[in-house]
């Protein structure tokens, strides 16, 4: 039997004996909005927690909308920034020149002019003043400090505005336990040191290890998260715009309003689309990232892996299918495998904590927990070290596994899906 799974912007062929596939496993559907604008200004207007934006929203008022980066293009905000300008314009006049989109890109790669244009459009970009959030050298303020002692920082575009919008999107987060909300400000605006400070409580401080308090739907407990949260309860402007997409990865809905409350129900809803009840863990998993830009890169594509690992037996096979034709991603990720041929990695990563050296981390953790073999782009010599198996011909990644009398699940968009296993009395 042949299936195909997504690979980039294209497909691959994936030649699976009959009968040997036990599920298929797809998260819940949903219909797509098919009136974005009209779902996004009835949002505004009924926001969960707070009052309607254009009681809030007013002329004279300095206003800072941050727009998460490139690497979620996938949440299609080139969608819903248009139609959140031109409310903010004729619903709240404001001025345009009054008007700030901040680019929440942590501490990841600044993005060119074309890159800034995708994400919000040209027309907007063309209107209203666009501009990167540098976490190592944009002008950032003072707010507080944490209970955890975390220094919070932000961005002084955004500090000195009278209305911050924050729009996200709600999704499982390994580290965050939910993407969106709150990680608009930390780490989407903050200066580096407040940054590392937060993504360092994703290390176990008995041992070298992720920390267990952390994972994908953990909010309750998970340091990151709650760092995150006190971080944004000290923005008291803060106003926040959240989108869930469906297992298709079209916008299937919108809320908006109290920073947390409104978040809440988007984490809720996107629990509810994503969650999938199995019988067992699997042997065996066949799955996708659901293609670019998801498998854009290793350090994204793997989130494919933190959301299935659940449901794989230990030391159980995944079969990937991942392009990474930006192959590791930032361009430090490879470089922490001289650390841990070296067993330099452990000092290093606590004494300079980066996101990439721990999804780095993260992802030689989950290679010495399952055999992983990638449909990739990548050379097999640069994730030889981990652990990772690499093939370039669908055929041979499938060599050597056997299928038959045992369970596999076939997963298309790993991405989307949260497979749990059903809890036993």
């Amino acid at each position: 039997m042949i299936h195909s799974l997504a690979y980039g912007q294209t497909h691959i062929d994936l030649n699976i004996p009959e009968g040997a596939i036990t599920r298929c496993i797809k998260g819940h559907e949903q219909e797509p909005i098919k009136d974005i604008r009209k779902a996004l200004l009835a949002s505004l207007a009924s926001p969960i927690g707070s009052r309607p934006l254009d009681k809030i929203a007013c002329s004279g008022m300095k206003v800072c909308i941050i727009v998460s980066d490139n690497t979620r293009l996938w949440m299609r905000q080139d969608l819903v920034v248009p139609p959140l300008v031109d409310y903010l314009l004729y619903a709240c006049n404001v001025k345009a020149a009054d008007i700030t989109i901040l680019i929440a890109n942590g501490t990841l790669q600044q993005g060119s002019e074309e890159t800034l244009r995708s994400i919000v459009t040209d027309a907007v970009f063309s209107s209203i003043k666009t501009v990167n959030h540098d976490a190592f050298r944009s002008p950032c303020t003072y707010l507080g400090t944490t209970s955890l002692g975390n220094r919070i920082e932000i961005n002084s575009i955004a500090a000195q505005s009278d209305l911050i919008i924050a729009l996200g999107c709600a999704t499982h987060h390994v580290m965050a336990g939910f993407g969106g909300g709150r990680k608009s400000i930390l780490p989407g605006i903050s200066s580096a040191s407040t940054i590392g400070f937060n993504h360092a409580l994703c290390l176990d401080k008995a041992e070298f290890r992720s920390n267990p308090a952390i994972g994908n739907g953990k909010l309750e407990g998970n340091p990151c998260n709650l760092d995150m949260c006190e971080a944004a309860s000290l923005v008291p402007n803060l106003f926040v715009i959240s989108l869930v997409m469906n297992t298709d990865m079209k916008l299937c809905y919108i809320s908006s309003g109290h920073w947390l409350e409104s978040w809440l129900a988007a984490c809720r809803k996107a629990d509810e689309l994503y969650s999938v009840s199995i019988e067992a863990k699997a042997d065996v998993i066949i799955a996708s990232c659901g293609g670019y830009p998801k498998d854009m890169s290793l350090y994204q594509g793997t989130k494919a892996v933190d959301n299935i690992e659940n449901c794989l037996k230990r030391g159980g096979t995944l079969i990937l299918a991942m392009e990474a034709k930006d192959k590791g991603g930032p361009a430090e990720y490879f470089g922490w495998a001289k650390d841990l041929v070296n067993g330099t990695m452990e000092r290093r990563l606590r004494e300079r904590f980066t996101v990439a050296g721990y999804i780095f981390l993260l992802n030689t953790e989950q290679a010495r927990r399952y055999d992983i073999r990638l449909i990739t782009s990548i050379d097999p010599k640069d994730l030889e070290p981990m652990g990772i198996k690499a093939f370039s011909n669908p055929a041979k990644a499938l060599e050597g596994v056997r299928l038959e009398g045992r369970t596999v699940y076939l997963i298309d968009n790993a991405t989307t899906v949260m497979p749990r296993e059903k809890e036993t009395r």
